[in-house]
């Protein structure tokens, strides 16, 4: 929406040099003068946007935050986890719905049946964190694998790729 109202108030700002341009009263001072208040007005309309816009942005940040600490503390309430990030393993991300996902593949390598909580981070192309999600792989026997699917807690535009950014056996 305020990338609408920028290009509103733009294409407004170019109609309205063109149509003093083309009155009978062409004299250049008011084409000057409709250019500046055109431009004004597309000026003024561009701070609303980007005001909006930036609060949006201020939010959704807040929000990735506020979720990403949640899952920080899910993680750290776990009692005599063990890290083993490197027996996870992610697949290729794909879309359930409107929702981003990617499937989350366990080993485990310990000598008794043991659970998985995994923190799965949505990236863009640029590597900029989109979303966290933790997901739980419940009683995997010893020597075996378990699965679970890992889905955003939003929707996700873009190219999404997925990182494990922390992964804890219990």
């Amino acid at each position: 929406m305020p990338r609408t109202k920028g290009v509103l108030a733009l294409t407004a700002a170019i109609c309205a040099v063109a149509l003093t341009g083309c009155s009978d009263d062409n004299t250049p001072s008011s084409v000057s003068s409709a250019a500046s208040k055109a431009a004004s007005a597309a000026e003024s309309l561009g701070r609303e946007a980007t005001a909006a816009a930036s609060s949006l942005a201020s939010e959704a940040s807040s929000a990735f935050a506020s979720a990403t600490a949640e899952v920080g503390r899910e993680l750290d309430q776990i009692k005599g986890g063990v890290d083993v990030e490197g027996d996870v393993k992610l697949g290729t991300p794909g879309t359930d719905g409107d929702r981003s996902t990617v499937e989350v593949t366990v080993t485990n390598s310990a000598d008794s049946t043991k659970s998985f909580a995994v923190q799965v981070d949505f990236k863009d192309s640029g590597g900029n964190r989109l979303d966290t999600v933790l997901v739980t792989v419940s009683d995997v026997p010893a020597g075996k694998t378990g699965k679970a699917t890992a889905r955003s807690n939003r929707t996700l535009s873009g190219a999404v790729k997925t990182e494990v950014a922390r992964a804890v056996r219990y």
